[in-house]
């Protein structure tokens, strides 16, 4: 997208014309005195409310502090630019707090509030959803969260300008910080200025960001240490996107065809559409991978050319994968987009695939679509999602009502454009931070990576995560200090109570490991 540009309209001042009266009509008017001078507007003012509270995780009672509210962030003249919204959770009691594990998370969009993390897995409350399923209509469930990871880290949930209270202030324009670098730039002001007022430099600090967080994560990572000289222990990846080359179908290239097939044969597996099916899903996309890179990505590199046998013969094993037809795919050059194949799954049941999680079904609203006009996953959970953290944080955090939070800002426009480390000024390319996240662990060699996937997500599907993962420019001693883990979920594994326990289990794991505490 490209930044609009706003040309000012410059006034002219119009001066008052005397006007002639009768000699007759003429009176003296006594001189006023001066108006007196308008006072300068103060500058706005950080806002919080503290509350105190307890949870009980892994069988311990861990007492906290909540505190919600905003910074407010400048410019280097000092002046306001922007409110910058969080919520933090500080453990109680700690023999030494300075030195205890801090993590900053965030969710994606770009345009969403960290609500999904917050009411999902992290935060010391979260919201009762049906899983895999419409949930229940109001009242919304909210329990105490024996997942939250508040007993191993403190937690300050970012949301970014834009998002939550998060808003633009004085001459600042919402452009300057809806971008790939505007936003990369903004969000590491903040940990910066969080982590100073707070007293926290000496912490083990750690990202998370889920989807578009993590193309957010991996820039920040590369950015905290070369500008703000702050190291990470590590960063946390949540159903990734880092690289639009390989994370977007449908647009021209071929690459992301062969990069999400796995998890479009994963999904026809759940709904049991394959012949033949597989017990263990995890060996049966082992096949799939070698099918993708040896045949698939062959097969569509030779474009029109592509022989009419080898056409039929491709499009046959990728309907025996997918539980589609091998017309279909011939029909489309070998070549369906996601919201394609989500739309044709279950087209002669008029049912549609969810894409966020692709274990979620709803109604066709138009059986003849080529692609699919909604995903039934937003319908299922969220408004139980916003109803719970609104009435969570006018009630269990005592935020007064004057003010709105946003739960998403998906009418922002996006600057997509990225400068790499050592990239060209003038051609940035598709946006990509796997260069920043490599450069970050070549220069760190304490940063850890933990990256976790759903196998059922068609947002950021897990393959190309797998693809962008193996193309990072690191020695193999680096490459060590990567971990995956998946679940049998999809972009938000934690709706998925048995996915929830392992995510608890993997992420205090490895904030333990690398924590060096």
């Amino acid at each position: 997208m490209r930044r609009a540009i706003l040309t000012a309209v410059i006034l002219a001042a119009i001066a008052l014309l005397p006007v002639a009266v009768p000699a007759q009509a003429v009176k003296t008017v006594e001189p006023t005195a001066p108006a007196a001078a308008q006072a300068p507007v103060p500058d706005p003012e950080p806002r919080s409310v503290t509350t105190r509270h307890s949870v009980r995780i892994d069988g311990q009672v861990v007492k906290y502090t909540a505190t919600v509210g905003w910074l407010i962030m400048k410019d280097d003249a000092g002046k306001p630019i922007a409110r910058f919204g969080y919520t933090s959770y500080v453990r109680d009691g700690v023999r030494d707090p300075v030195r205890r594990p801090l993590t900053f998370a965030f969710n994606g969009g770009p345009g969403s509030s960290s609500i999904w993390l917050h009411m999902g897995i992290l935060g010391p409350r979260r919201v009762v959803v049906t899983d895999a399923g419409f949930s229940p209509p109001p009242p919304s469930e909210r329990v105490d969260n024996e997942f939250s990871v508040l007993d191993v880290t403190d937690l300050v949930m970012i949301d970014p300008v834009g998002t939550g209270f998060s808003k633009p202030l004085g001459e600042a324009k919402g452009e300057d910080f809806w971008g790939v670098d505007q936003d990369i730039k903004s969000v590491g002001a903040f940990i910066r200025r969080w982590v100073t007022e707070n007293g926290r430099w000496a912490s083990p600090k750690y990202l998370l960001g889920e989807s578009y967080g993590g193309m957010r994560s991996a820039g920040l990572a590369d950015h905290l240490q070369t500008v703000h000289g702050m190291n990470l222990n590590g960063v946390v990846l949540v159903s990734p996107f880092l690289n639009s080359a390989s994370g977007v179908d449908g647009i021209g290239l071929d690459l992301p065809h062969a990069l999400y097939l796995p998890a479009l044969a994963a999904t026809a597996w759940y709904h049991g559409l394959i012949p033949n099916r597989p017990a263990e899903l995890p060996d049966y996309l082992d096949e799939i991978e070698r099918f993708a890179y040896d045949e698939y990505l062959p097969a569509l590199n030779l474009g029109s050319l592509i022989p009419p046998e080898r056409k039929r013969a491709v499009a046959g094993k990728l309907a025996a994968y997918t539980g589609t037809s091998a017309g279909y795919w011939e029909r489309a050059d070998l070549r369906v987009t996601h919201p394609q194949f989500l739309q044709e799954l279950k087209r002669d049941q008029r049912i549609v695939t969810g894409r966020i999680d692709s274990r979620f079904l709803g109604p066709s609203s138009n059986a003849l679509a080529e692609a699919m006009n909604y995903d039934p996953f937003f319908p299922a959970v969220g408004p139980a999602y916003t109803a719970a953290f609104l009435d969570y944080l006018h009630g269990d955090l005592e935020f007064p009502k004057d003010e709105e939070y946003r739960v998403s800002a998906f009418d922002i426009k996006w600057d997509w454009k990225h400068k790499q480390p050592g990239g060209d000024e003038w051609f940035t390319g598709p946006p990509d931070t796997v260069p920043d996240l490599s450069r970050a662990m070549t220069m760190n060699p304490g940063l850890h990576v933990l990256v976790q996937q759903g196998w059922y997500d068609l947002a950021t599907p897990y393959f190309v995560m797998k693809h962008d993962i193996g193309h990072l420019r690191i020695t193999p001693e680096a490459r060590a200090r990567i971990r995956t883990e998946y679940y049998d979920a999809g972009h938000m594994m934690y709706l998925h109570v048995p996915s929830m326990r392992k995510y608890r289990e993997d992420l205090a794991g490895f904030i333990r490991a690398t924590s060096r505490l």
